[in-house]
């Protein structure tokens, strides 16, 4: 499928085969047993292994002309609806069971308990097509995560600068403990690390918020400079998206 042949193809085969494994638990060892799949956990050759595994996932999601983005174990899945046609639907759930038994026939389990269906769109058509869904004992999520940004049914990101917020204030109440002790370059890598990277992580996404949402954001910027300044949250020259 992706053209490995020859003497690349035998480094990958000499890599995945002749591996045993034991189970020890305290003093006692179980027996040794050929591992028939997989790859050591931890491997350098493991995400690359794991991608090559997962690409013919693509060519089932394709048979039902639904778009897709896949990153690793997490693969979304995207269709649009309109009010007088639930085609897009069927073919949605018809794929998703596709999915299901590929995967079963390549030992691998779908989790449905983190399986999510985000509806995004108007209110009055979202219960309608929540209502749709209800009939095949399918649960619609308010919200779902997707790589660190939580996306939620009306796209104003409202929980997802709550979610940043909160993580950086705790953050710098930690931060703010050990401040005395700390050096102005110390405290200020901590700053970055912690505090400014959640704030800068996907920030275009914010460029239609409510600047309420942004505000609360701001209010993270402005106290982290403060601390790392020492000096009074109001004598911060303010820096808005």
């Amino acid at each position: 499928m992706v053209g490995i042949t020859g003497t690349v193809y035998s480094w990958f085969e000499s890599y995945l085969t002749g591996r045993d494994f034991i189970v020890s638990v305290n003093d006692a060892s179980s027996g040794r047993h050929g591992l028939r799949c997989g790859v050591p956990q931890g491997s350098v050759l493991g995400p690359t292994l794991f991608n090559l595994y997962m690409l013919p996932l693509g060519d089932v999601i394709r048979r039902h002309g639904i778009n897709f983005h896949s990153y690793a174990d997490d693969t979304q899945l995207y269709v649009a609806v309109s009010p007088d046609n639930m085609g897009p639907i069927d073919d949605l759930l018809s794929c998703v069971l596709d999915i299901e038994t590929w995967m079963g026939e390549n030992f691998l389990k779908l989790n449905q308990d983190k399986t999510d269906i985000l509806i995004v769109g108007p209110e009055a058509e979202r219960e309608r097509v929540q209502s749709y869904l209800s009939t095949f004992n399918l649960n619609v999520c308010n919200k779902v995560k997707n790589l660190g940004v939580i996306l939620d049914a009306d796209l104003n990101f409202e929980a997802h600068a709550n979610q940043v917020t909160k993580t950086a204030f705790y953050h710098l109440r930690n931060i703010a403990r050990v401040r005395p002790f700390l050096s102005q370059a110390s405290a200020e890598i901590l700053i970055h690390a912690f505090i400014t990277s959640r704030i800068d992580y996907c920030n275009a996404i914010l460029s239609g918020a409510k600047r309420n949402t942004i505000n609360r954001l701001q209010l993270v910027q402005n106290s982290a400079a403060s601390l790392l300044t020492r000096t009074r949250t109001g004598s911060i020259l303010r820096f808005f998206y």
